[in-house]
């Protein structure tokens, strides 16, 4: 049987605070580079609406999920306690991606843009999906109405690994997303190749990279008191 990576520094504070530079980062750029954000504007190109979108986006499948797949591990407690933080992140990021996703459809339609039409959007659209299945079923099966003992026993592997795939397919699609925007601004000569924005983009990607490789390896890294990741959520 496989045996947990030894892991000699702080993980768990790590990646919050990593998430934290994360969620920081994109907001800095969005705010700082391309002028603020806005569900509505009278602006002729559209971009305080569009920005919206990268911001929530990574702010709810990235940090904040982030932080609800490493709750088990992470809030002191009762069982119950970490599974309603759980849960509630879950709902929290959930919310911020369909108001992130709203955001980016309207930009495209007031724009005249079509839709899904990158392999980035396939990815995000991908992503969303799975993780409001995720959502509804964790939801049904460990909290309510709940299903069996031995039902929510045969479930979790697949709850834990789809929590993962799930958390590295955010990871994938926003570096993706940060590639292409950075490509368009690139060929429509708004930013040099070299820019300052470029390479604060380029440095955003690495650091979500890095924020990915730490979660999974917190996933696999016994927590406080030796105390697996998810344990007691058949329960």
């Amino acid at each position: 049987m496989a045996v947990a990576p030894a892991v000699r520094f702080p993980v768990f504070g790590l990646v919050r605070l990593l998430g934290l530079a994360a969620a920081a980062g994109i907001l800095f750029w969005a705010v700082h580079f391309r002028g603020g954000m806005a569900l509505s504007t009278d602006e002729e190109s559209k971009l305080p609406i569009f920005n919206v979108h990268p911001v929530l986006m990574l702010i709810g499948l990235v940090a904040l999920n982030g932080e609800a797949i490493l709750a088990y591990k992470t809030v002191p407690g009762t069982k119950k306690l970490k599974k309603l933080v759980h849960l509630a992140l879950q709902f929290l990021a959930m919310l911020l991606c369909l108001i992130g996703l709203w955001a980016v459809w309207k930009f495209h339609d007031e724009r005249k843009i079509d839709h899904l039409y990158t392999l980035h959007s396939w990815l995000g659209v991908t992503c969303i999906i799975f993780f409001g299945l995720q959502l509804a079923t964790g939801f049904w099966t460990f909290w309510y109405p709940g299903g069996s003992r031995s039902g929510r026993a045969s479930l979790l592997p697949w709850h834990v690994f789809f929590g993962i795939f799930i958390y590295a397919l955010a990871i994938a699609t926003s570096v993706s997303g940060l590639l292409e925007k950075s490509i368009f601004m690139q060929s429509a000569k708004m930013i040099g190749r070299f820019s300052t924005e470029a390479m604060f983009m380029n440095s955003l990607g690495m650091l979500l990279v890095l924020l990915g490789a730490l979660v999974i390896l917190a996933i696999a890294t016994p927590g406080p008191g030796k105390i697996d990741t998810y344990r007691g959520s058949s329960e």
